[in-house]
């Protein structure tokens, strides 16, 4: 599966999350094979949860359907620019490369403010892939937020 179908997936994650009100940020996880074996969209608000990111669960999701939560050789596609606490979960999971759409210069830990996947102190540093698709995730997030504010 390319960066860009993979992204595709995450975006539909992402638009789903509209129906619950959370920010549209979607995941997936893909496998060697290029099978999706794990989905998340934002669900803080519908589930009221603070850790609900759509890459943390996407990762719990492809950790059930692999039967460990080692994501060796496994991608983590999400259409923004993962925080801190996700960061971190992906470097954790092992996770082999993170693709990711738009930036986030709010809250980004993979170049923005922070680069947490690349530490060198860490054990652990995936292949980045930024900008798959990052105009279609930028405008799905300028929406949302522009209807929240009128």
């Amino acid at each position: 599966m390319s960066h860009a179908a993979a992204m595709r997936a995450a975006l539909d994650e992402a638009r789903a999350a509209l129906d619950t009100g959370d920010v549209p940020i979607g995941a997936v996880v893909v496998d060697e094979a290029g099978t999706v074996i794990g989905r998340g969209r934002n669900a803080r608000e519908a589930d009221a949860d603070p850790t609900a990111h759509a890459e943390v669960l996407a990762l719990r999701e492809a950790a059930r359907a692999r039967g460990e939560w080692r994501l060796s050789g496994c991608s983590l596609v999400v259409t923004l620019e993962p925080c801190t606490m996700c960061a971190g979960a992906l470097v954790l999971a092992r996770v082999d490369r993170l693709v990711f759409g738009a930036y986030d210069d709010k809250a980004g830990a993979v170049g923005s403010l922070w680069d947490v996947v690349r530490d060198r102190r860490l054990n652990h540093r995936p292949e980045v892939v930024a900008g798959v698709l990052a105009e279609e995730s930028t405008a799905l997030l300028e929406g949302f937020f522009r209807a929240q504010r009128s």
